[in-house]
């Protein structure tokens, strides 16, 4: 799933179709920041496909991966939101969220005709959308008066380090995420910067 330093992602969204035997399998895969934001996706493609039999899941979230969740919505147990995470997993992806919407057409698959379409739908959408690696990043909130701007600017960007949030006044303050691996220096860094306060976020 991940290193200590970095992850492994989908930033596009793409849609992808199976059919087996009159059932049509439709997977949307989305990048997923946040839990919340799960809930306005799935949503979504309930709107755009209101008639459709059943809407099933599943996501995996954070750098460490730990947090997921499945959905068979209605499908045998275990028939559908597994194998559309073994899909994310079998790709190392985290903050991904896959929906597979299923039209019924009429013929039973049986258990493992579901496990191999709704594996399958989500696989055919992860092919098609590319995978990023991206780094882990460590929060620091950093204050300093504005007359220092210009060096934790130049300091920032010369370790892909991003700003989460900043209150540029005559005293500033600032949010920022810093790439794992580069801790170590950007903090020796820090102390070579005179008037700076800075304190690592848990």
């Amino acid at each position: 799933m991940t290193d200590n330093y970095f992850y492994q992602t989908i930033e596009k969204p793409s849609v992808a179709e199976y059919k087996d035997r009159g059932s049509k399998f439709i997977a949307y895969a989305f990048h997923l920041s946040a839990k919340d934001a799960f809930k306005e996706q799935l949503q979504k493609v309930k709107a755009h496909h209101p008639k459709a039999t059943h809407y099933c899941f599943a996501y995996r979230l954070g750098t460490n991966g730990t947090e997921f969740r499945v959905s068979d919505d209605g499908e045998p147990s275990g028939s559908a939101g597994r194998p559309i995470l073994g899909q994310i997993d079998s790709r190392e992806l985290t903050d991904t969220l896959i929906i597979v919407v299923r039209y019924f057409g009429g013929s039973l698959l049986g258990v493992p005709g579901l496990i191999q379409a709704y594996k399958t739908a989500a696989s055919l959408a992860l092919q098609i959308t590319p995978s990023l690696r991206k780094a882990i990043l460590v929060n620091y909130l950093l204050a300093f008066n504005y007359t220092i701007l210009n060096e934790v600017m130049l300091l920032v960007k010369q370790y892909q380090c991003v700003i989460l949030s900043q209150d540029l006044q005559l005293f500033c303050s600032m949010t920022i995420g810093i790439p794992k691996n580069n801790i170590e220096e950007v903090e020796f860094r820090f102390k070579e910067i005179r008037s700076l306060d800075w304190k690592r976020q848990e």
